[in-house]
């Protein structure tokens, strides 16, 4: 299975189940197109009567090109068939039982008022609550008990807004740090802030000891300003761009990355980006928002083709920033061509349920932050473990080959059957799919496989 675009005045083949990415100029491109369904001969008479002047291919070329593609399909580099099918369940056996990461939510509250929220403003459809030092204890003993021999741990604080229960994030990894040694593990911490509390206590502390922080700003003032509020309707953007500069500033060469949200009233999200570079910013992200059809912020099917656009031209600058010597980071267009995630990874996904897991401010465990508050998922609690397999063993089931429409889709092996909660939302089933974000992550891949290989040329030019 292969698929074939052209962006970036490129000429793109990828082999789906190997993975190789091949740069082939129009002759070639027109012979992969026509090679599986068309015999040599025909292969030969179509091309060479498509491109007449001998200057551009003669047929001694055309027969080597078609020789090389032999070759290519002989060691496994084009025309693949599929073969991890077989693995898809027995992969996710052999990590049975095995928590590698929890979201802990040390605060069901937030300082702020975001109308696209999908936590409800912080409260889940719940509560308001403040995670306790015991609880969030338990949390970490938990995930030491049942991490197997994984080394290295993670642990988002996640909210609502984590710094309106600052002291007991210091208080737990001081706990963490006090007992990962003699447990054989290595704690990796990441917050996730709006920036409202951010100040030089919170900037220390996160630089020290914060593996990654992600910051939330959706660019342009007047964007962020729409929706990312006080309770009051003031807009933030002015209160924490000051403090968002302070501490990348302060925090060197540690990862971070500003998180925004793109909805139905800015498609138009490179501008976002821009600012956000205006602004000093370099680790960049911008994700659609999930939201009901009737939501005023959701994507509509008009937005769409404003979007992939945008996604291209992204890449466009992504490419001349490179070329310049200024480059920048987009999440989403994180890609290894030479190496990339392993099988397992690619047939399996997230993890959510299994892997990774949310815990409440009461100890409840979820399969992820979006489903918190949703009772028919909570999978147990911090002191009895697992309560509940069935919607476990729904979530291990959960894997790029449960979903009948990702079978001949060409990017099943790098989303990895896409999120389980967008597919919820939009299905009701979580081995459903959500069409939108398909669209949005095919076009995503394409510019991000497209930009590689452009600076992969650059490179190899430059030796």
């Amino acid at each position: 299975m292969t698929h074939c675009y052209k962006l970036g005045g490129l000429n793109i083949v990828l082999d789906i189940c190997s993975g190789s990415i091949h740069v082939v100029d129009d002759v070639a491109y027109d012979v992969i197109g026509m090679y599986e369904d068309h015999a040599r001969e025909e292969i030969t008479k179509e091309i060479l009567a498509k491109y007449p002047d001998r200057s551009v291919v003669t047929e001694a070329e055309l027969a080597e090109c078609y020789d090389q593609l032999e070759e290519l399909r002989a060691a496994g580099k084009l025309f693949t068939p599929d073969s991890f099918e077989p693995m898809a369940g027995k992969l996710k056996e052999k990590s049975a039982g095995v928590v590698k990461a929890l979201c802990l939510h040390i605060a069901h509250t937030c300082n702020l008022n975001c109308s696209y929220c999908f936590a409800s403003q912080g409260k889940y459809h719940g509560d308001r609550a403040l995670m306790s030092y015991e609880v969030g204890k338990q949390a970490l003993d938990f995930l030491i008990a049942n991490s197997g021999t994984r080394h290295n741990l993670e642990v988002d604080f996640f909210g609502g807004e984590p710094l309106m229960n600052f002291q007991v994030v210091k208080d737990l990894v001081a706990y963490a740090r006090s007992i990962e040694k003699a447990a054989g593990k290595n704690f990796r911490f990441t917050l996730t802030t709006n920036g409202v509390l951010i100040d030089d206590d919170v900037i220390d502390f996160a630089n020290r000891e914060m593996s990654n922080v992600v910051l939330s700003l959706d660019g342009r003032k007047e964007v962020h300003d729409r929706y990312r509020v006080d309770h009051a309707g003031r807009g933030s953007w002015e209160q924490i761009v000051p403090k968002f500069q302070k501490l990348v500033a302060a925090r060197g060469n540690k990862n971070y990355y500003m998180r925004g949200t793109f909805t139905h009233a800015n498609p138009d999200f490179l501008k976002d980006i821009e600012e956000m570079l205006r602004l000093g910013f370099t680790e960049l992200s911008m994700e659609p928002v999930v939201g009901p059809a009737d939501d005023p912020s959701s994507l509509t099917a008009e937005d769409l083709p404003i979007v992939l656009e945008q996604y291209e031209k992204l890449a466009e600058l992504m490419l001349e920033r490179h070329k310049s010597g200024n480059p920048f980071t987009f999440y989403h267009y994180m890609i290894d061509l030479k190496g990339g995630p392993c099988i397992y990874k690619r047939i399996s996904g997230c993890g959510s349920g299994t892997e990774y897991m949310a815990v409440t401010p009461w100890g409840d465990l979820y399969p992820c932050h979006q489903f918190v508050g949703e009772e028919k998922f909570k999978l147990g609690d911090i002191w009895n473990g697992v309560t509940n397999p069935e919607m476990q063993n729904e979530f291990a089931a959960c894997n790029v080959y449960a979903r009948p429409e990702c079978k001949d889709c060409w990017a099943k092996l790098y989303c990895s059957g896409g999120c389980a909660a967008n597919a919820y939302h939009a299905t009701g089933s979580v081995r459903g799919i959500y069409a939108y974000g398909c669209e949005l992550f095919r076009k995503r891949m394409e510019c991000a496989i497209m930009l590689e290989a452009a600076k992969t040329l650059l490179n190899d030019g430059d030796e």
